[in-house]
């Protein structure tokens, strides 16, 4: 088995339902060993649209990279996802952002994330629950990451813990 990270976010519908289905269904073929708090946050890139809600999950899998990739794909289409602007309002959204040590770079898939060191809607909850691991790349740990963000990067707020069969309540 392979342990991955895995980002999971939601701007519309109902937010906290979109995201209890989808680790509903990731929980089919990832088993999953952490799930970080969940965070509104601000859009990025796109500002005209709704606060997502966004999370971590670590999990461990038997699926290769690019069949998580078609079954995380699957996941969106089935709870709904539509194709979209780009960075722009979403149902839900589930992101490979690290996969054991693998480094990827296709049309379809980048392994780590690209962009993830910048994005603290991706680094906070990601360094709740894996705050020493090293970035196989920048060879920097999730919190040194995190730590190096520039304050201006934007709001991210703790509103909820998501616990799996366990409807989420937000403060």
């Amino acid at each position: 088995m392979t342990t991955t990270f895995l980002g999971i976010g939601t701007n519309i519908g109902s937010r906290s339902d979109n995201m209890q289905a989808a680790l509903g269904r990731l929980s089919a073929q990832v088993y999953i060993t952490s799930v970080s708090p969940v965070y509104e946050t601000q859009p990025m890139y796109v500002y005209d649209q709704p606060s997502f809600l966004n999370m971590a999950v670590r999990g461990d899998t038997d699926l290769t990279p690019y069949q998580l990739l078609a079954f995380t794909k699957g996941i969106e289409r089935k709870l709904g996802r539509k194709p979209s602007t780009r960075f722009g309002p979403r149902l839900i959204d589930i992101d490979i952002l690290l996969y054991g040590s693998e480094t990827m770079q296709s049309p379809d898939l980048f392994i780590p994330h690209p962009g993830m060191q910048e994005r603290a809607f991706v680094l906070r909850p990601l360094a709740d629950i894996a705050p020493t691991w090293v970035h196989h790349i920048s060879g920097l740990t999730i919190s040194e990451m995190l730590d190096a963000l520039p304050d201006e990067q934007g709001s991210v707020v703790e509103v909820a813990h998501l616990r799996l069969g366990v409807n989420v309540v937000l403060k």
